[in-house]
C-alpha cells in the first residue's frame, strides 16, 4: 500500500498560464475552471508584476532569479541564469561569466527576420551534437571558452562579451528579431566578437548534411545561434525545501542552493507520492510548463487543452487537499509573457465567502 505524503506548503509556478486580456476570450472560451476560480476568488493577493513590452527576460525567469537571490535587489529586467543552467546540465560555472547559446532557426520574412521557437525545431541530440562539433573549433579560434555538457545548450565565456544582454528565446520567438539581438546593456552597441562568431557558425552550417536531411524531412534548417542569460553565479539560497522542475535554470539554482531538484510530476497525485524531504514547515516548489509552446504559437485551442489538464490534474486536487487540511497553504504564481501574479490561499481563506476575485482580474493588459 502506497503512503500518501502530506504537503505543508505548496507553491506552483506556471509560466505562460495568463493570456493577455486581448487573447483571453479566445483562449479561455469553453474551458471549465471551477477549482481555479474558487482558489483565485478566496486567495490573498501577494504580488503583481506588470512588466513591459520590450523586456528581454521572461517573468518566470525573473521570479526564480529573485527568489533564489541570483539578482541583487529587485532588478527589473535581469535574469543572469546561464551559470545555473550550466550547473544543471552538468558543468561547473566557477566564478566566470557565462552566456547560454542555443541553435535556432531564423525565418526570412518579407522585410525582416523572425526567430522560431527552438522547441519547434524538433532538433534531436545527435544532430545538435554534429552541428556543435563543426562550430566548436570556430568558437575556439576566436578565443572564446565554450562548454556543451548538453548538446542543445552551449555555454560561452569571454571578457569581450562585456555586459552583452540577450533576449530569452521565448521572448523573441515569433517576432522581428531586430530589437532582440544581443547588445551592450549600457551603450546599446552590438558586440563585434559575437557578430563575427555568429556569422562564422551560420556559414559553417549552410548546406550541412544535418540541415539537408532536415529539409528533406520538411523540418526547418538550423541556421543560426541565439545568445541569452549572460551572467556570473552568485551565492544563492533556496526558500524551498523541495524543488520539482524540468527547467535548467530552476534546477541549477536549486543545486547551487544545496537542494536536489527532481522532475516535475505529472500531477498532484504523483507529487503526493514523492519522498517527504520538506520537513514540517517546508515549502515545495513545483514549476509546470504545459503552456509555453502553444502560447508562443498562439495556438489557443491547444493552450485551452493544456489549461483543462492543469485544472484537472493540479487545481482540483490541490483545492481538495486544502479543504481536508492535507495542504496548509497553496501559492500560485501565474505568468504571462511580460508579467506575473502571485496569490496565496489557505484552508481558512476558503471560508471567507465575501472574497470574490474573478480569474479575469488577473489578466494583464
Amino acid at each position: 500500500m502506497r503512503t500518501i505524503m502530506p504537503i505543508d506548503r505548496l507553491h506552483l509556478l506556471v509560466p505562460f498560464a495568463l493570456p493577455s486580456a486581448a487573447n483571453a476570450s479566445t483562449a479561455l472560451a469553453g474551458v471549465a475552471r471551477p477549482a481555479l476560480e474558487r482558489l483565485v476568488a478566496h486567495a490573498t493577493f501577494v504580488e503583481q508584476v506588470i512588466g513591459e513590452d520590450f523586456q528581454r527576460t521572461l517573468p518566470h525567469e525573473r521570479w526564480v532569479a529573485r527568489r533564489f537571490g541570483a539578482v541583487a535587489g529587485s532588478a527589473a529586467d535581469e535574469a543572469p541564469l546561464a551559470p545555473y543552467m550550466l550547473r544543471a546540465d552538468g558543468g561547473e560555472p566557477g566564478d566566470a561569466t557565462w552566456a547560454c547559446v542555443q541553435p535556432v532557426h531564423v525565418h526570412v520574412a518579407h522585410d525582416h527576420l523572425v526567430l522560431i521557437d527552438p522547441a519547434a525545431l524538433a532538433l534531436d541530440d545527435a544532430d545538435a551534437a554534429a552541428l556543435f562539433a563543426l562550430a566548436r573549433p570556430l568558437i575556439g579560434e576566436l578565443g572564446v571558452r565554450v562548454e556543451a555538457p548538453a548538446p542543445q545548450r552551449w555555454y560561452l565565456s569571454s571578457n569581450a562579451f562585456g555586459s552583452l544582454a540577450g533576449a530569452a528565446p521565448l521572448r523573441a520567438s515569433g517576432r522581428n528579431i531586430e530589437i532582440w539581438l544581443p547588445h551592450e546593456a549600457h551603450t546599446g552597441e552590438r558586440s563585434r566578437l559575437w557578430m563575427r562568431l555568429q556569422n562564422e557558425v551560420q556559414m559553417a552550417w549552410f548546406e550541412h548534411p544535418v540541415n539537408a536531411a532536415r529539409e528533406a524531412r520538411g523540418l526547418p534548417a538550423v541556421n543560426s545561434i541565439w545568445f541569452h542569460a549572460q551572467g556570473a553565479a552568485r551565492p544563492v539560497t533556496s526558500p524551498f525545501s523541495r524543488v520539482f522542475s524540468d527547467a535548467a535554470a530552476t534546477r541549477g539554482l536549486a543545486l547551487a542552493a544545496s537542494v536536489a531538484p527532481a522532475p516535475a510530476p505529472a500531477g498532484f497525485a504523483a507529487l503526493r507520492e514523492q519522498p517527504d524531504t520538506a520537513g514540517p514547515d517546508g515549502t515545495t516548489l513545483v514549476e509546470l510548463d504545459p503552456f509555453a509552446a502553444a502560447f508562443i504559437a498562439q495556438d489557443w485551442p491547444r493552450w485551452a487543452d493544456a489549461f483543462a489538464a492543469f485544472e484537472r490534474d493540479w487545481c482540483a486536487p490541490a483545492l481538495a487537499a486544502l479543504q481536508t487540511g492535507e495542504v496548509r497553504e497553496l501559492c500560485l504564481t501565474l505568468c504571462g509573457d511580460t508579467g506575473s501574479v502571485t496569490l496565496r490561499v489557505t484552508r481558512g481563506d476558503l471560508r471567507k465567502f465575501w472574497r470574490r476575485r474573478p480569474f479575469a482580474s488577473l489578466l494583464i493588459e
